[in-house]
């Protein structure tokens, strides 16, 4: 299913405007659109989240509960896996480790993937990790052994450049990787919440757009 909610932006006059729908009249001039000339002709917003089936060989992340543009908050807690080649998600929570299609990872953030040559390798190397005896429920720690200890374990076996040397600290790895993927993305979601609230937002005073 998709998630995204297809947010537009344009310039007619002196400010960008945000909205789902093009309007009949500019809301900062009143202008009629439809024979305007636009500064900045409508574009939809690119959309940062993705299915994790779509993306194989693949650190994917969540919000524990609920999904990014309706429930998260900055300070709640993400949930991280890892994706196959095949697109499965594979996952360590309080009821173990688990292998699945992933249906509840429809709305979710690419920390970073593996390039074609390694699929085979990281393959082998996920299959290596799942299978020690350490991932189940009995030992799971919503603090110590938890989906990061997994995702980190299966990174350093890996051996996949900047990311496995990244993932031999808890703290470096979320500066290096989480943390840039859920401040872009919190800027979508803020975004998005305004939107919701008002229909239309205006920017009167425009930062860089966001690449297409």
């Amino acid at each position: 299913m998709d998630t995204d909610p297809g947010i537009l932006c344009f310039q007619h006059c002196s400010a960008q405007v945000f909205c789902f729908e093009l309007p009949e009249l500019c809301p900062v001039c009143n202008s009629h659109l439809a024979t305007a000339h636009f500064r900045l002709m409508p574009f939809r917003v690119p959309y940062p989240f993705v299915r994790a089936v779509q993306h194989p060989c693949s650190i994917v992340i969540k919000p524990t509960t609920g999904d990014f543009l309706h429930d998260y908050l900055n300070s709640m807690d993400l949930h991280i896996g890892v994706t196959n080649s095949l697109g499965d998600v594979v996952e360590f929570d309080k009821g173990g480790l688990q292998q699945h299609r992933a249906g509840l990872w429809g709305q979710c953030l690419v920390v970073d993937k593996a390039s074609g040559p390694w699929r085979e390798h990281w393959d082998t190397i996920l299959k290596s990790v799942s299978d020690q005896d350490c991932w189940s429920s009995q030992r799971y720690n919503e603090e110590t052994f938890n989906c990061y200890t997994f995702v980190l374990t299966f990174l350093c076996n890996l051996r996949y450049e900047k990311l496995s040397k990244a993932a031999t600290n808890r703290t470096m790895f979320c500066e290096t990787f989480i943390v840039p993927r859920t401040t872009a993305a919190g800027k979508y979601i803020s975004l998005y919440r305004k939107l919701n609230d008002t229909g239309c937002y205006i920017q009167r005073h425009p930062s860089p757009l966001p690449k297409r």
